[in-house]
């Protein structure tokens, strides 16, 4: 069944029934059953989205990748959500988050730096005794 069918087939327009984040947790996780067979995709919703005003879904990934997977099964999950949900309101929003990655610390020299960050009195006390770590 294509997605232009299955939108057709679940989304009534007079549905809008109130749900709960519980309900909406409950639904996702029946969903994630039918992903048994595509674990990356599974790993990948395995966090529910969060739900916003007007029953919007707004779910973060961590890469552009799962945004594509997501999106390759979304009509269907979106339809799927509708049905159980018993709301045709519902829609989800995907969003790919930057997450900053943490500056790997190898040197004595960056050692004391990130010290330095946290304490800036660290600084004065290197040059007070003239110490050199940017050596071994």
């Amino acid at each position: 069944m294509s997605a232009a069918e299955q939108f057709k087939l679940h989304t009534k327009a007079a549905e809008f029934e109130p749900f709960s984040k519980e309900d909406l947790e409950n639904k996702w996780k029946i969903f994630l059953v039918r992903l048994e067979d595509r674990p990356n995709l599974k790993s990948t919703l395995s966090k529910v989205p969060e739900l916003k005003e007007d029953c919007q879904l707004y779910l973060e990934t961590d890469n552009s990748i799962q945004e594509d997977l997501i999106n390759s099964i979304k009509p269907e999950l979106v339809s799927f959500l509708r049905k159980e949900l018993k709301n045709s309101k519902v829609e989800i929003e995907i969003k790919v988050t930057d997450k900053i990655k943490n500056k790997i610390i190898y040197t004595d020299l960056d050692k004391f730096d990130e010290l330095v960050k946290k304490n800036p009195s660290l600084k004065t006390l290197k040059q007070k005794f003239n110490l050199d770590l940017g050596q071994v």
